[in-house]
């Protein structure tokens, strides 16, 4: 009961957070700040493990595909599909789901600790959008940083193939071009703005309706991370079932 007293909960501060909306003139500041905050802040790992990522599942394509009558180019597509479809958009959503989710979490949650949240109810402003809707609009362009790790890493497998002797630059290349389907991309995109907004309000919802003090704000942080990680696993079964399935 108390799960489903938590989806019922979760729900309902979905819908509260577009009523009764903060005036555009503040609320443009808070989504500024918080696209620095989310996503600029969040590049320089996004690349650094997009770009390893990458590397390795070129590595360890390479070392399974023993075989000389099996091309080369294999290689380039196994790491080409493996990073757009699932690495870029679900593992990158994993790790910001510990970065990003654990800030939102200890931020509104220390609001709540201090009672600042109830202070912004004392004044008329309607907490849940003053706080949680920048962030969902916030991480809308997270699909921008999800392509930028596909890029990197794409670039870190071929770096991976080429520098280490496991596939020549041109069959790589040709790896990459080869069966191309434009949808793959579309899929991805689509995964990461239903992940996106999961990292935006499943930490919202433990940071907002948390109770104690600063010992259960890190309790909170945990728990958030948790949950955001494992709705991010049931929706990624559940999209690719309906999408490639």
């Amino acid at each position: 009961m108390n799960y489903l007293e938590a989806i019922g909960k979760y729900f309902i501060m979905a819908w509260e957070v577009f009523k009764k909306p903060t005036k555009w003139s503040i609320m443009r500041s808070l989504i500024l700040k918080e696209i620095d905050e989310l996503i600029f802040g969040s590049l320089g790992i996004i690349i650094f493990i997009a770009f390893f990522i990458g590397g390795v599942v070129t590595i360890q394509t390479a070392l399974n595909l023993n075989n000389p009558f099996l091309p080369k180019s294999l290689i380039g597509f196994a790491a080409r599909q493996s990073v757009i479809l699932e690495f870029a958009p679900t593992f990158t959503s994993i790790i910001m789901a510990g970065k990003v989710g654990s800030y939102i979490t200890s931020s509104i949650g220390t609001m709540r600790v201090t009672e600042q949240i109830d202070a912004l109810e004392v004044m008329g402003i309607n907490s849940l959008n003053y706080l949680v809707f920048p962030k969902i609009i916030a991480m809308f362009m997270y699909p921008f940083a999800v392509a930028i790790a596909m890029f990197i890493g794409v670039l870190g497998g071929w770096i991976a193939a080429v520098f280490g002797g496991y596939a020549p630059s041109g069959e790589f290349i040709k790896g990459l071009q080869m069966d191309f389907e434009s949808f793959h991309v579309t899929y991805a995109f689509i995964k990461t703005l239903v992940f996106a907004y999961v990292i935006a309000t499943v930490p919202s919802y433990h940071g907002f309706y948390m109770k104690g003090g600063a010992l259960e704000v890190g309790k909170a942080s945990t728990t958030s991370f948790v949950w955001t990680s494992v709705v991010i696993i049931i929706l990624n079964y559940i999209l690719t079932q309906l999408m490639l399935g």
